[in-house]
This record gives structure tokens, sequence and C-alpha cells, in this order.
């Protein structure tokens, strides 16, 4: 299969004015001259097209070897928009639904516990759902939320999670592994009334692999990635790519000054090395690594309502229930008011809140080493931004996100 972009467009035709779009290159070269980002890739597409496609700073600042379009990115939680896709796919099969508890084909996670304020357990009122899993309403413990008594009494099943650092030698598990560990610790309150981000998600991925009967490396190839082009996207990097896959970095303070060290180096990635078991779904592990421009063509689909270029994937009433709103009330604390959680996205509603540089029913997410996107349906418009580096809010003043989607916005006419 021969690698395929989206169209190009005239920015002018599509309503972008030119000049205040020229800008964005320039702002984001800024980010990297300062050393704030290794690199940065951006994309604007409107009505299908291609109107700003930049790439500026290197892969490897050790080798100064240049990022380009083709640059594979560890998606982290910018892949769980695609699991919330590879979860409707399912449902559309009539193999699942969002209400399904999750014991339906993980039977390990049927009846858990749930811890109370004096330390005791209660049986769980219900099991988790799937929705649950896709809306990060799980309700699922973490080491920061359980007690500390709680901490020590399942040390074991976190350390094999992987939650909490282990002084024995503890190597990836599978799915199945994770399970068996995670249903041996008491919820932090009942499914459906705490918002807990993330860990709903290798719930998720195992219930997704029982479902299909197949692992997700080769459904999301089968079901979203062949059908949709995405030739460059996979949960694992082969040496035939090995040439476009950056480390990832970290900003460290080093003699009184934050700079980018490597957080994960290219030669002992899990992503290159292996062993080839975890297919977060969600993002963990670094998830599914992608191109921008691969990524984009996946975007370009939802905001097709399901289908781009003649293939479909989802039908356009089940993309509407996916950026619907599936947590009411409940505030996000990663946006605060004004967004809600739909089945792997945030939507932006805007009520009590204060007002934003965007639309209602703007939705996408981003992912942990500096990944992000945005789709806007009313403006039929969409945006991507991505570098490589974990925890980027620690460099002083590196809001190229919020930078890279002002400067999109304000280019409209």
């Amino acid at each position: 299969m021969s690698r395929s972009q989206l169209p190009k467009g005239d920015p002018k035709s599509l309503g972008f004015n030119t000049r205040r779009l020229e800008q964005i290159a320039p702002a984001m070269h800024a980010f990297v001259e300062d050393k704030r980002v290794p690199n940065l890739l951006t994309m604007v597409v409107r009505k299908g097209k291609v109107v700003h496609l930049n790439a500026c700073g290197v892969m490897d600042i050790e080798n100064s070897n240049p990022a380009n379009s083709e640059t594979l990115f560890r998606l982290y939680s910018n892949s769980k928009p695609i699991a919330g896709v590879a979860a409707l796919i399912l449902f559309e099969k009539g193999i699942l639904t969002p209400d399904d508890p999750v014991s339906k084909f993980v039977p390990q996670l049927a009846n858990l516990q749930v811890q109370k304020n004096d330390g005791s357990t209660e049986p769980s009122r219900r099991d988790i759902t799937i929705r649950d899993c896709l809306t990060n309403t799980t309700s699922l413990n973490t080491p920061a939320t359980m007690p500390i008594m709680f901490r020590e009494k399942y040390k074991g099943a976190l350390e094999t999670l992987g939650w909490i650092q282990s002084n024995r030698k503890t190597p990836p598990i599978n799915s199945q592994e994770r399970m068996a560990a995670i249903s041996e610790i008491p919820l932090a309150d009942h499914p459906g009334k705490k918002f807990v981000y993330h860990v709903g998600f290798p719930i998720l991925g195992a219930v997704l692999e029982a479902a299909a009967g197949k692992d997700m490396g080769q459904f999301f190839k089968e079901e979203i990635f062949e059908p949709l082009g995405m030739i460059d996207s996979d949960f694992y990097v082969g040496d035939d790519k090995l040439s476009r896959f950056p480390p990832c970095y970290v900003p460290k303070k080093i003699d009184g000054r934050i700079q980018l060290v490597v957080e994960e180096a290219v030669a002992t990635s899990e992503k290159v090395i292996g062993p080839t078991v975890n297919f977060g779904v969600g993002g963990d592990m670094g998830g599914v690594v992608s191109t921008i421009t691969d990524y984009a063509r996946f975007g370009q689909m939802l905001l097709n309502g399901g289908e781009l270029e003649g293939t479909r994937i989802l039908g356009r009433k089940t993309v509407d229930l996916m950026v619907a709103n599936h947590t009411g009330n409940m505030v996000i604390p990663m946006t605060g008011k004004g967004s809600h959680f739909g089945l792997g996205v945030s939507v932006l509603h805007g009520r009590d809140a204060k007002p934003v540089l965007s639309s209602p029913g703007t939705y996408g997410w981003g992912g942990a080493a500096g990944t992000t996107y945005f789709a806007d349906p009313s403006e039929e418009l969409m945006g991507l931004c991505f570098t490589q580096v974990m925890q980027a809010g620690a460099m002083p003043n590196n809001n190229y996100q919020e930078t890279f989607r002002r400067m999109v916005y304000q280019a409209l006419e």
C-alpha cells in the first residue's frame, strides 16, 4: 500500500487568512529554537483538505536528524479515540454494547469489592461497564487514591500492574494477567461515581480482545488502519521503520537549568524490542505509534461521520453517539467545567465555564508524550500538533499546544 495523505487545499478558498495561517510555522519554530521541545509537527485540515503542514526541529537532539511528516510518534492517550472507534465497531457488529458489564468478557472482574472509609470493603452495587471504561468512570483505585494500608495490603498486585515501583523485575504482562491483578484491588467507589483517568482502558483492551477473538494489534490493523490507509500505524515499530522513530524526551533540571534529556531511547524501547504482548489501546507503554498524516486520516474519518474516501468505518449516528455526553454533569478534572467525556474523547459544551477559542461540540484528546488533536465539526476543522516530550509542561513557558490552537482559530476568516 502506498503512503496516502489527505489532499492539499487552497487556504484562502477554504476560509483562511493566508498571512495569519503562515504565522504558525515560525511560532512553532520558536519553541524548538529555545529547546523547549526537540521538534514540532503541526497540521491544519478544513473540509477534508490540508491547508497547513509543517515540521520543524529534529527527531533526536544527539544526532540532529530532522523531523518530518513521516516521523513516528508514541501516541499514548491519543490512542483513546481509536479505542473508542474499535469498541463501536464491535457494537455495530452486535457483539457488545456500551452498557455490557465487562465481566461478560472478563469474568475475573465480576463481583468486585469497594473500599469503605473505615478500611473495610463492601460488594460493588453493579459491575463495571464498557461505557465506564471509555469514559474513565470505572471508580478503579490507584496508588494516589487508596489508603496507605491498602497500598501495602495490595502491594503485589500494584507492582505487577506497574502502578508502583518494585525491587523485583516485573516483565511486561498480557491483558489476562493484568485483569487478574486488577481484580484483587478494591474499587475507590461504586462504578460510575468517580472519574479516575485512564485506568479503565486496560480493562477495555481485555474486553475488546475477548469480544473480537484476536489481539488488538491485529484488530486495529484489520478494522481501522488498513481500511483507512494508515500504513505507518501500529503498536510496535518494525525494523524497516526504525530510522523514523525518535527517542522520547523529558525536562530535567541539570546544573540549575531545565533541559531535555532522553526519557526512552529507541534501542531500549519496548516499541522496538518487545515482547509484543502489550497492545495498550488507551496508551499503555506508549499505545499506538503513528505519523501525524496517518492520524489525520483517522480524525477526518470521524469528522466525515465515520467514512473516508469511500471506506466506511462507522455509521454516522454511531459517531454521534461517540461524541455525545456520557458523563452528565460530572466535572472532568483535566478540562474543568465546560467539557464532558464521550466514548474515548473529551467534548466541549461550554456551559458554566469561561469562553474558549473554539466551538461547542469540538472534541479530541492528547497524549502524555506531547501529541494532541482537536476536531471542530461546526467549522469542518481539524488541528494536530505532535512532539515527543513527557511532562512537557515542566519546561518553563512550554505552551506550544495552546499557542497552536489559538493561531489556527485566529486565522479563520
